[in-house]
Order: structure tokens, then sequence, then C-alpha cells
């Protein structure tokens, strides 16, 4: 038979109350009563009834989090980020995959499993406004992802075109001007691939340098293999970059496979950089230069936000939070010492 509250009371010498308000974390115990109890709890090793403790407040203690592309490293990682967050608040977390499909984007937001799970993170790319002010769930939304939505629910998001002008002045910085976009996409202006491809637009200008529209390639997905072919696209051109800036990391490490089959060398000929620091990205042959989104700072503010949101907090307006990322210089950039430094232009910052 487990330890139960009245044992921890018995060996600590304090009411049951007490230990519940350590257990749950209640502010208005003393620290030295705090201590007392917790010893109590390490000696006979007592757990908490999470289950119990959950169906008291009418809930059922999980989550969803729900992700366009389950087999993509960037969400991979995302998803264990967002499991140890929600693990420091006692819940559990479901995964849920959407494809990218709008269809599935509306069912998990809708009424889906409703019955199951407390609240929901979702990462949608084809939900649009409309589909979110006519959701009429009432549990708990955070969104995550680059789009922006009108919409009044919590939006956790780093700034991408400010990432995207960071990524493309290390080029310019390096000298390189002739800066290629790989995973640009039509149609939806808010999606993250336009967010990007306005950073670049707009760091080239502010360079002085005029943004070459032929350097920019579409991809169907944003896997490796669409980054191969994008590549071999622009080099089927006739428009040899000096430079590749791609939309994402699996775009990048495809782009450098179709490099080496064609005999040219990163970063000597053409530099590239990606988008996500996945693993991969510091691991292979030659390591790239990424930007880095904070994946435990976003996993951390959703979780927070929706346990708030769960908590009946005061805070009732959307929040829009930015979470903080950095640019990663590795070999694939060969870093300033391996190459000319700018020639004209400058800087936006």
């Amino acid at each position: 038979m487990g330890v139960s509250l009245k044992d921890v009371a018995q060996r600590a010498g304090v009411s049951i109350k007490t230990v519940s308000n350590v257990v749950n974390n209640y502010p208005h115990v003393t620290p030295q009563m705090r201590a007392k109890v917790q010893r109590a709890i390490d000696e006979l090793g007592y757990r908490p009834n999470l289950t119990a403790r959950h169906l008291r407040k009418g809930r059922t203690g999980i989550i969803a989090f729900a992700v366009p592309e389950l087999g993509n490293p960037y969400f991979a990682e995302l998803a264990g980020a967002v499991i140890d967050a929600a693990a420091q608040h006692d819940y559990t977390v479901l995964v849920d995959h959407t494809a990218g499909l709008r269809e599935r984007e509306l069912l998990v937001c809708q009424e889906f499993r409703s019955h199951v799970i407390d609240g929901l993170i979702l990462s949608p790319i084809h939900l649009e406004n409309d589909d979110l002010l006519a959701r009429q769930e009432t549990s708990p939304l955070v969104l995550l992802g680059e789009r922006e939505y009108e919409a009044p629910y919590d939006q956790i998001a780093i700034d991408n075109v400010a990432a995207a002008r960071s990524a493309v002045r290390h080029l310019l910085g390096l000298g390189r001007r002739r800066i290629a976009f790989l995973g640009s996409r039509t149609g939806r202006e808010r999606q993250p691939a336009h967010q990007r491809l306005r950073g670049w637009r707009e760091e080239l200008t502010a360079a002085g340098v005029e943004p070459d529209e032929t350097l920019v390639v579409a991809t169907d997905g944003y896997g490796r293999g669409d980054g191969a072919a994008a590549m071999a696209e622009l080099l089927g051109r006739g428009a040899r970059p000096d430079a590749v800036f791609a939309y994402n990391d699996l775009i990048a490490l495809g782009a450098m496979r179709t490099l080496a089959e064609r005999g040219l060398r990163v970063p000597e000929d053409i530099a590239v950089v990606g988008f996500d620091d996945i693993e991969e990205s510091r691991y292979g042959a030659i390591g790239l230069t990424t930007v880095c989104p904070d994946k435990q700072a976003i996993a951390r503010h959703a979780v927070d936000r929706l346990v708030e949101r769960l908590a009946g907090g005061t805070v009732t307006e959307p929040r829009r939070i930015r979470p903080g990322y950095r640019l990663a210089v590795r070999e694939s950039t060969g870093g300033a010492h391996t190459v000319a430094p700018p020639r004209g232009g400058g800087n936006a910052d």
C-alpha cells in the first residue's frame, strides 16, 4: 500500500491540511514548516496522486501539443521541450500530428478530444483568422509558430523578419552579395516563409544590394529533398549565387548535398545559412551556420500561458510573446577570417 498524506502528516507531526498545502505549493506556509514536511516526504518516499489531484479540479491532467510535421527534427525537439515544461506543472502531454492539413488543424482546435485534454498548444500552418474566431471550444488554446493571427489567443513566436535579417547580415558581412533564398511559398502572406523572405529583401536593401528575385526558389515542402531540388533548379538557371539563406535547416542540408554533388565547395564557393538549429546542423560533416530559436523558452512560455489560463488567471487579454534567438556561426559560412570583408553597402543596425 502506498504512502498517504496521513502518513506524512504523522511523520512530520503536522495536520493533513498542512501537508496538502506543501504538496500543492500553496504560498502561505512558512519556510520552516515547508522544510519539515519535505523531510517527511523524502523519508517516506511519498508521491502525490496526480490523477486524483487533477480530477478534484475537474481536469484530466493532459494537454495536447499539435504539430504539422512530427518527422521534422525541429518539431520533435520542440515537443521534447514542451513535455519537459509541462512536467514542471504535473501535466502529461499528448502529441498530435496534423500533417499541416487544414482539416486536421480544424479538427484539433475545435472539439476533437475535448473530453480527454484540458488545453491545446497548436502550431498551425493553414488555419485562417476566421477559423480561430469561429472556434467554440472553451478549453484554452496557445498558438505557436511564426504565422501571425488577429485572434483572441496567446501566441508565442520569434521575430522571423529580424531573425532572417541577422542571417543575411552575417553573409553580407562576409562579403557575399549574390545571396539566394531557398524555400519561398506562394499565397498566405503571413506564413513564416514570407516573413523570412521579407527579412532577406529588407537586409539586402538596407545594405545597398538590390534583391535579385532570380535567386529566390520556391519549394513544395520543407525537407532535405526539397532543398536539394531547389539548389539544383537554381544552378540549372545559370544563376549561381555566392551564398544561400535557406528557410530551414533541412532545406539548407539538402542544398549542401547538391552542391557537393556538383563539385562546389561550402563555404569557399557558396556559403550556406539555415534556420532552426536542429541537432543534425551541429554534427554534419560541415557544421551548418543557422538561426537558433530559443526552443526551451518557446516551450516554457507556451505551457506557462496555458496553465495560467487553466488556473483562471487575472490576465484576460491575449498576449504576443517574442522568445529570443541567436545566430550560431559554423563551418558552412567559414567565419570572417576566410572570406574577404564587405565591399560597400552597410548593415541595417
